[in-house]
């Protein structure tokens, strides 16, 4: 692989030369900054071989670098050995940003590449902003890979469904009436929405064009007395072209959104982040007044609505029987040796497919068994599944797409016996996890103030994990969703009632094992005092949590009757789904744990 990734390489290379250009840069994103992104606009994988959802190539003329942050540094390490890409690790104190590193290796009156379709507006002038000093000019160029990637995917022509009221909660028309107000609250004509789940979530529709998020490939224009999707012809059906049409709004073709906006004339239009830097560009024709505005679905969508809350209450209970269906196999099952990675994978995928209103899983499983689990994203081929033994950690995160909701959980199990050093890291992130859960705090309150909650144990020990312990959930919408996280870098989205959010601290030990504990949850009203509204998370994922590997001396009471209680609450949620074998299995797994000294 490596040879072959060298030889894409120095062809990329005569593009820069034909072009003009001494460096470009291939990011992750598609021209709507999503995480997940189409076979279509992958480009980043293939130019590099690196798989990882996040992460950067910038290709000079005689160097290159894959940019990637802490959850990926293992993984990256591996697949780019001998390809000729050095690894930046992000955030660590002695790795250049991108552009720090720009500046460096390029001469003045360089000239530095980049596709505008890919990359966002805000990219592009904050780029320019730094490499300007230093003389070097950043230039919009043609897509390379339409040229060099000989077998690329096309664009997907899945058609788009209907999200029935029953799930949604509310009516896509009154959706627009919240945008349109927005607008006239920020005295603009119209705005342009490019993030997909937010297109998805005004238009309580959903598609299949990425792997594991129900979003399909379009934009939406709202002004004050129109609207318009731009979508490829053959994704509409007579029933959501109908349904479309009662809304009153317009359809155009997807490839023809640059040249509509270059014809636009508006006297102020609004983009948000996920807006691609092609697309400013082209709406700067005829409009003077272009402002860039946090998305106000964003916010809308990550505050769910009752219907959507009461969807996730139900999803959450028929995932957790397929989880403890899933416990109960592998632990019975892990002794013949016939188990690995992979296995485990699809036997869990067939447990929750048996599932009422499943519609596939919400991102790759991640199966990682001893030293596996150390890498934060590890995804299991059929040349790396490990065989499962009747010993050591395995730890699984999975999750699942329901049409009321959508799961995200992790669970390390034992898998036999466990080294001492195993015990006390697995109790140290069951004590961070908890401590999150148990968190009541003030309106106003961000998740970066709550960070150090679930961390705090682990720091005492010196001990930290590199990646966010929290990030929203969509609703039948993509697994990762924002505005809101819990993490150490400053995010000032606050934490409100009806928001998702997971709870997911980790150690990672490579070379050896990794440990991951996480549930969803979601912010509820606590109570009101003297001093204001006090909020606090209410567990909604339903699984039991793996008690053979904690140290017991380590918890306190309150941490233990934190679990005890957390347990009873799964097996009363739980059972009645269940058959009496097991049932009393999950009986025997949520049972009372005592302290020992």
């Amino acid at each position: 692989m490596a040879e072959i990734i060298k030889e894409r390489i120095s062809r990329l290379r005569k593009f820069m030369q034909a072009h003009g250009i001494s460096a470009f840069i291939v990011p992750s994103t598609d021209p709507h900054s999503g995480e997940y992104v189409p076979a279509h606009w992958e480009c980043r994988k293939w130019i590099s071989g690196f798989t990882g959802s996040a992460g950067t190539v910038v290709v000079t003329l005689d160097q290159a670098g894959l940019w990637t942050d802490s959850r990926y540094f293992l993984q990256a390490g591996q697949q780019l050995q001998d390809s000729g890409i050095t690894l930046f690790k992000e955030r660590m104190p002695d790795t250049p940003d991108i552009a720090g590193w720009l500046s460096e290796v390029l001469p003045s009156s360089s000239k530095v590449g980049i596709d505008g379709s890919v990359n966002s507006w805000e990219f592009a002038d904050y780029l320019q902003k730094r490499l300007q000093p230093y003389q070097i000019e950043v230039v919009a160029t043609p897509d390379p890979f339409a040229e060099l990637w000989e077998d690329r995917p096309g664009i997907s022509t899945e058609t788009v469904r209907i999200l029935p009221l029953s799930y949604a909660g509310i009516d896509a028309g009154q959706k627009m009436e919240q945008l349109r107000s927005f607008l006239c609250e920020q005295h603009a004509e119209g705005i342009l929405i490019s993030a997909l789940d937010e297109i998805a979530w005004t238009l309580n529709l959903r598609g299949k064009d990425i792997s594991y998020n129900p979003v399909f490939i379009s934009y939406l224009l709202i002004t004050r007395r129109s609207a318009c999707l731009y979508i490829l012809p053959e994704k509409l059906t007579p029933e959501v072209t109908e349904y479309l049409n009662r809304l009153q709004i317009q359809t155009r073709d997807y490839r023809e959104i640059t040249a509509d906006l270059s014809q636009l004339h508006a006297t102020s239009m609004l983009l948000t982040s996920s807006a691609n830097y092609a697309i400013y560009r082209s709406l700067a024709a005829h409009c003077q007044d272009i402002r860039l505005v946090a998305s106000p679905v964003s916010m809308l969508k990550a505050v769910k609505n009752p219907t959507e809350i009461e969807g996730f209450h139900q999803a959450m209970i028929r995932d957790g029987a397929a989880m403890v269906r899933f416990i109960k196999w592998l632990k019975e099952s892990v002794g013949t040796g016939a188990l690995t990675e992979l296995s485990i994978d699809e036997q869990l995928t067939e447990f929750r497919a048996a599932q009422p209103l499943f519609q596939g899983l919400s991102f790759e499983t991640i199966a990682g068994y001893q030293a596996h689990g150390a890498i934060v994203h590890y995804a299991a081929t059929p040349e790396s599944a490990s065989p499962l033994r009747p010993e050591g950690l395995l730890l699984l995160d999975s999750g699942a797409q329901y049409l009321d909701g959508t799961t995200d959980i992790t669970r390390t199990f034992a898998l036999g016996p466990v080294t001492m050093e195993q015990k006390t890291d697995y109790t140290l992130v069951l004590k961070g996890m908890i401590a999150l859960s148990q968190a009541e705090f003030p309106h106003g309150t961000c998740g970066t103030q709550l960070d150090v909650l679930a961390r705090q144990f682990m720091w005492k020990e010196g001990i930290n994990y590199g990646h966010g312990t929290g990030h929203g959930v969509g609703h039948f919408l993509c697994v990762h969703e924002g505005p809101h996280q819990i993490r150490m870098n400053h995010i000032p989205a606050l934490l409100l009632p009806g928001m998702t959010v997971t709870n997911e601290p980790g150690i990672y030990r490579a070379g050896a094992y990794g440990i991951r504990i996480e549930n969803t949850m979601m912010v509820t009203e606590s109570r009101q005092t003297d001093f204001g509204t006090f909020y606090r998370f209410e567990p909604l994922t339903l699984c039991p949590i793996d008690t053979e590997p904690i140290r017991t001396d380590l918890l306190s009471e309150d941490e233990i009757n934190w679990l005890n209680s957390y347990h009873q609450l799964v097996f009363e949620k739980i059972s009645p789904l269940l058959d009496s074998e097991e049932s009393e299995w999950l009986r025997q797994a949520t049972r009372p744990i005592v302290r020992n000294s």
